[in-house]
């Protein structure tokens, strides 16, 4: 069979798709992916392709999509479900590759590593203006209680943190094995110093995190994005940080990517990166192989592990 890949993805995933099929590898996006889809029985992906209806609809091949990562907004599931396209992703592959970024950005807010190197570079010694505060101690509210979030719930118990967790799906019992109190999402906002998503970007979490929530955080406490944009009112954070009424954020995901001329780019208390979560060597490496796994056992008629639109496609 004729596998697609439209993204780079890491050469062992690659290897281990050609072990078996034909493989292609074409950056195509729009209406080139839609003219060429026909001729394949599987697309692979990464987050940069969008995998539109339009694109799906003329793909009259096609048994499955993969994404080699967690988030599969960049896939119409609807479109895939109605023309009987497995949907699979590696959940697990970058989980702790986005877990250790999550801590990093942590770090960087609490000791202002930010500023200290812009400060630096411009010839400034402000050691006696960048005191910071240690994360032992702190309490730490997670929004959503997946694989990443409870790999960051186990690193922050290490770091001696109080862990509070918030998620619709997240029961007493799945909360104290994370070493976590399970909390509304408001109680979760008053008391955490780091609040930090976990979370996809749904119909139902666009722009969950508004000015509402915001302001209920303390003026000492971070917010931290590295799930997905657009689970943030980017505007409402622009306000909030602005006026200082929290005391920053760390943003590894935006609503639009690449964000241009972001009002939040002119604040020093926000530290920015380009959606690196998953770009590690290792998470890549995981997360390609896993996904080609599963686009390998369905092209052998087997049901894939992590099938994203199973409910949909058996209702």
């Amino acid at each position: 069979m004729k596998i697609l890949i439209t993204d780079e993805v890491a050469e062992e995933a690659m290897n281990l798709l050609k072990e078996k099929h034909e493989v292609v590898f074409k950056e195509l996006r729009g209406e080139e992916l839609a003219r060429e889809i026909g001729k394949y029985d599987a697309l692979m992906v990464r987050s940069a392709t969008k995998v539109t209806r339009d694109i799906i609809e003329r793909a009259e091949r096609l048994k499955v999509i993969g994404r080699a990562g967690i988030g599969v907004d960049n896939i119409d599931i609807d479109a895939a479900s109605e023309k009987g396209i497995y949907v699979v992703n590696s959940p697990t592959g970058s989980t702790r590759s986005v877990a250790e970024l999550t801590f990093a950005l942590m770090f960087a807010l609490a000791r202002h590593i930010h500023r200290a190197d812009a400060t630096m570079r411009q010839g400034i010694w402000a050691k006696k203006k960048l005191k910071g505060i240690e994360l032992l101690g702190k309490t730490l509210g997670l929004i959503g209680s997946g694989n990443i979030a409870r790999e960051v719930a186990k690193m922050a118990n290490c770091l001696g943190m109080k862990v509070l967790v918030y998620s619709p799906h997240c029961t007493q019992e799945k909360a104290s094995e994370m070493g976590a109190e399970l909390k509304s999402l408001e109680d979760i906002f008053r008391e955490s110093d780091f609040v930090s998503l976990h979370i996809p970007k749904t119909e139902e979490t666009y722009h969950m995190v508004d000015e509402r929530l915001l302001s209920l955080m303390k003026p000492t406490a971070y917010l931290i994005n590295v799930a997905r944009g657009g689970v943030v009112d980017e505007e409402a954070l622009y306000k909030v940080l602005k006026e200082r009424k929290i005391a920053g954020a760390a943003l590894d995901v935006y609503e639009k990517e690449p964000p241009e001329k972001s009002p939040l780019f002119e604040l020093e208390n926000v530290v920015f990166t380009p959606h690196i979560g998953a770009a590690t060597k290792e998470g890549q490496i995981r997360a390609g192989v896993i996904c080609a796994e599963q686009i390998l056992k369905v092209l052998d008629g087997k049901e894939p592990d992590y099938w994203v639109n199973k409910d949909k496609m058996k209702s």
